[in-house]
Parts: C-alpha cells; structure tokens; sequence
C-alpha cells in the first residue's frame, strides 16, 4: 500500500490539505535551492535534516517545522502550554534522525495581539521541549501582526540545529534488506493531520470539552497531548551502533516517511498487527466515515518514530528503548522492491 493516494489522503484533500501537491512544491524547492548552495552542504532539501560538513568528520544538521493547525485546537480549548513542546518535537525527532544531537533551537511566534501571558506559557511549552530534547533555547521572535490574523490567533515555528560525527550518520546507505524495522509507539496524533480531523471531529459535532469514555479523557485533552521527544534514546541507540537509520512519522504518515530512510531499490513490509493504535485513530476514521487503515498516508497511526536495525540487534534496540520508558516492537522488515506493504 503505497502511492496512489487513498480514501484518507482523499479525505485530507477535501479538508484543504493536498499531499499531492505539497509533494511536487518539494521537488520544485528542491530545485530553487540547489542554486543556493555551499560546497558545504552534504544533503539538502528532501531529507529529515540538511547536513553541513564542518571538516574534521564533523556535520551539522538542521531541521524547521511549526506546529500547524493543531494551534486551533489549543486556542479553542485555551491550554496554551504544550504546543511549544510540539514545535520543538518537530524540528529535534527530526535532526536525531540523522544520528545528530540536537545543540539549540530558535522559535518564531506570531499573534494577532500580544497577550504577555499567553506568550509566556506558550513559550513555556518550547522551554520544556527543549529541556526533554536536551538542547538549549537560544532565543527566538515573537512578531504582532494586528489587521492581518484572525482575532485571537497565532502561528508558531522553529528550528533545530544538532552535530554529528561522520562515522555516526544515520543514512539509508546503511540499511539491507532483512534489516528489521522497530516502530516506538507515539503518544496519540503528534501534530500532524489536523486539519483533516478538524474537519471530520467538526463537521460530526464533536464538542472538545465532552469527556469521551473510549479516549479516557476529552477531546480536547486528547487532542493537545504533546508529541512525543524521542531524542534521547535514538541517540543512545546510535552512540551504541544498534541503528542505521530513522524515520520520523509525520505529515503523509508512514506511507512517506518511511521510505525516506530506505534507500533506492529498497522497501518494507509491515505487520499491522504488531501494534495497536491508539483509540484516537478509530475515532478520527468513523467520524470520517472511513476504515482506520486508510489513514495510513495521513496520519501516524500509533507509531511516532521508526528505526532500522540488524535483526540480529532487534532485541537489544526493544530492551534499551524500554528501559528508557518508551514502548517499542518490532513490527515489520526490510524487502526488495519498493514501496511500504501493509499486510
């Protein structure tokens, strides 16, 4: 299952989010920025993180996100103090997914009006997503924007750069087939594909304040749930040579990212019932009117963040993540061919 696009990315389409177009301004980017380059640069647009080679064996990588249209979802519920945890998620899983340790992070914040108190506990959320990532708040913007934002509303983005050494890259190049593929559970949506399920929760009239027995909690609350920082232990699984390479599960779900640590000539095939997605994912898909399998190019579906390993080192990756506290499985393979099967 991987390509033409499926009922949920149809339906995130229908919501104002085209993954089909986003991909070909990629490539168009792509392009635009190979023109303003440095013989530096070691990778650029396209992958998790761009690489500048420092010399001595050294590189560093970089990565910018936002927080997208889960922002509406804070505003309306009015807890403003995780999605700066979210900003910071973004932009660190993915330069770890290199191999590089997150060294500083700047963010940018634009409000229609400036509520000082509102600032601060959205910063507040950055600070502790840093703190969790293991890097510094080097300083940031905070930008008023009065006539142009609705009344209320704000954006929130950022950046990450981190250092690796040349011997400890994770790249695809690294990856076989018979390689295994370890899935570490997410924390529930992360922050990806709301703007489909705004849409489907809205259009069902779901309200976010009603507790919901099967989410354990409100919608609301379930949906603002930080996304996951999964830094530390992929570093700790990289020092330790158990790792080639990494995949941060984010907008275009496992279907597109996946891949991107895979190299030419190479796929995978995933055992779907490996893992149980959170009760969050079947609620989004029935009130989408959809199959929760068909979500797999949309959203993350209970696993935030995917590493590639021997299978002769799969056990120990499993131990050392859960030693850390995070839930992980094996829960698929390397394979010739192309393309991610979902079976």
């Amino acid at each position: 299952m991987s390509g033409a696009a499926g009922p949920g990315e149809d339906a995130y389409r229908r919501a104002g989010v085209d993954l089909e177009a986003a991909s070909r301004a990629v490539a168009l980017i792509k392009e635009v920025a190979g023109a303003a380059s440095r013989p530096e640069v070691a990778s650029g647009v396209g992958g998790f993180a761009g690489l500048v080679d420092l010399g001595d064996g050294r590189l560093l990588a970089a990565s910018t996100d936002g927080v997208g249209t889960k922002l509406d979802i804070a505003r309306r519920v009015g807890k403003l103090d995780t999605v700066g945890i979210d900003c910071v998620a973004m932009c660190a899983n993915d330069v770890v997914c290199t191999g590089a340790e997150p060294l500083f992070f700047l963010d940018y914040l634009a409000v229609e009006k400036l509520v000082p108190e509102e600032a601060s506990a959205i910063v507040e959320g950055v600070a502790e997503g840093c703190r969790q990532a293991g890097c510094a708040l080097l300083g940031g913007e905070t930008a008023e924007h009065p006539g142009t934002m609705a009344s209320g509303s704000f954006d929130l983005a950022g950046f990450c750069v981190g250092i690796v050494g040349q011997g400890e890259l994770l790249e695809p190049d690294r990856v076989r087939a018979g390689d295994a593929v370890l899935g570490f559970r997410s924390s529930g949506l992360h922050s990806n594909g709301f703007s489909l399920v705004r849409r489907v929760l809205d259009d069902d009239g779901h309200a976010l304040d009603v507790f919901v027995p099967e989410l354990g909690s409100s919608l609301g609350e379930e949906l603002l749930e930080p996304t996951l920082i999964y830094v530390p232990t992929v570093l700790q699984l990289a020092r330790a040579g158990l790792v080639g390479s990494a995949a941060h599960i984010t907008g275009g779900g496992i279907l597109e990212n996946l891949p991107r640590a895979l190299p030419p000539g190479l796929g995978a095939v995933l055992d779907t019932s490996a893992w149980t997605p959170q009760p969050i994912f079947g609620f989004v898909a029935a009130a989408g009117g959809l199959e929760a399998r068909d979500l797999f190019g949309v959203l993350n579906m209970g696993l935030g963040f995917i590493v590639i390993a021997r299978s002769s080192d799969a056990d120990d990756v499993v131990r050392l993540a859960r030693d850390s506290g995070f839930a992980v499985d094996p829960v698929g393979e390397v394979r010739d061919g192309s393309g991610i099967l979902l079976r």
